[in-house]
This record gives C-alpha cells, structure tokens and sequence, in this order.
C-alpha cells in the first residue's frame, strides 16, 4: 500500500490505525516534504516512510513505487483520512477473485459525506469522466484515489505523471493496454484539517482542470493514432 502524504500527521495515525495488517504486506507512506511530524508519526505505527521532497503526487507515487519488492497487488490511498482504509478487502476482491486488473474505489457510486466532495471535484469528476468515456469507450464514473493495481500491470503503463494528473494518466493507459478495470463503490468523508492541496485552492483547481484536459487530448491522439501507452 503505498500512502501519499504532505503535512498529515493528525489524520496518517488514523489511516494507518484503519488498515488491516492481515491482507497488506507493507505499507509506504510517501512523506512529500512534510514539515508537520508526517513521518515521525507514520514510522511510529509501522509505515515505512519514503521521503521524496519534489511536491507533488506522482512524484511521491513514484518515489515508493522504486521501493517496492515485486508485490502481487499494489494499493494508493491517500493520507488525509478521507477514505476508508477499512474497504480495502472490497477494493482488492475483485483483483483477488480474478474479475480485474485494476479496480477503481468509486466515491460517485458509493456514499460521499455531504461537502466531502466540493464543487470542483464534482465537476472535474463528471467532464473527466465524461470525456474519457467519450474518447475510449470507457465507463468510469470516478477519479478516486483510493484504488488498487495488479503490479505486472502498473510497470506497463509506464507511469510519468508528476502533480495532478496521476490518477487519469493511470486509468487512461490501463484502457489502452486493454486491462480489465472494475469500479467499486466506496464511502467518502470530509479531510480531517485543512483545504485539499488539489480541489482547496484556486491553483490547484486550475492545474487539475488542464491536466485533465491535456490527458484527455493525449489520450484522443494515442487511440486515433493506435499508439501504445508507453510510447
């Protein structure tokens, strides 16, 4: 399992604290920068911590990504408690039962706290979702980022994705390899402190909106030019 995490450390000992140890083999929290005692804590309930100081998520994904020991099932959660680490047999079922490749925690499907979901992540939600139906064929109802990925899978796609556009670059490249993807619906929760780092700020609403339209178009190119996810 593999927890992105920036100036967490009231909410990661909650997460880490929901999560059962019997199915997760280890647990990384990416600490991207913090300067709150992220890591302090989250070395304390177990956590291996992976410190990657070039902010953004997809950096921190692929900091402990480079860490990982060959797993059968690699897991994204996020740090801020919003999810529910408790779902995650539900979340990994349908990997385990051989149904899918890659299977999507679905906050849209499931039951969202009201105001968990801000106006923003609603609507970048139903256009991001919208425009990838429209240009792959896909029926994704979500971005959650709580989520789960066979680990043969995850190398082929060949992620690359720096800031905000880890999330629709990994579900954009699993389509056009042809995995199986499952959406599951999974309850949503309001962050414990703070604004979200993507969906709080006026920055972080307009960087997300023109990753998710630049990965949108990327992904309209590679289907018309059938080419290959990694290219």
């Amino acid at each position: 399992m593999i927890i992105p995490a920036f100036n967490e450390a009231e909410s990661i000992v909650h997460v880490l604290g929901d999560i059962d140890r019997s199915v997760v083999n280890e647990i990384i929290v990416a600490d991207n920068g913090s300067t709150d005692g992220t890591a302090r804590a989250s070395s304390a309930r177990g956590a291996r911590v992976v410190r990657e100081d070039r902010r953004g998520y997809g950096w921190a994904c692929l900091a402990a990504m480079a860490r990982l020991d060959n797993p059968d099932i690699v897991v994204f959660l996020d740090g801020d408690y919003s999810d529910y680490p408790e779902k995650l047999p539900e979340l990994i079922g349908p990997i385990l039962h051989g149904e899918a490749d890659f299977v999507i925690g679905s906050r849209t499907l499931g039951r969202a706290e009201k105001g968990a979901l801000t106006p923003p992540q609603r609507f970048g939600n139903w256009l991001s979702s919208r425009l990838l139906n429209l240009v792959l064929g896909a029926s994704f109802n979500d971005l959650g980022p709580f989520r789960a990925i066979k680990w043969d899978l995850l190398r082929k796609l060949g992620m690359k994705d720096k800031r905000f556009g880890w999330t629709i670059e990994m579900q954009i490249r699993a389509v056009l390899l042809g995995a199986r993807i499952v959406e599951v619906p999974v309850p949503y929760r309001k962050r414990i402190h703070g604004k979200s780092k993507v969906s709080g700020t006026v920055k972080g609403v307009v960087l997300a909106g023109f990753y998710i339209l630049y990965y949108v178009g990327l992904a309209a190119v590679k289907r018309l030019t059938k080419r290959r996810p990694g290219d």
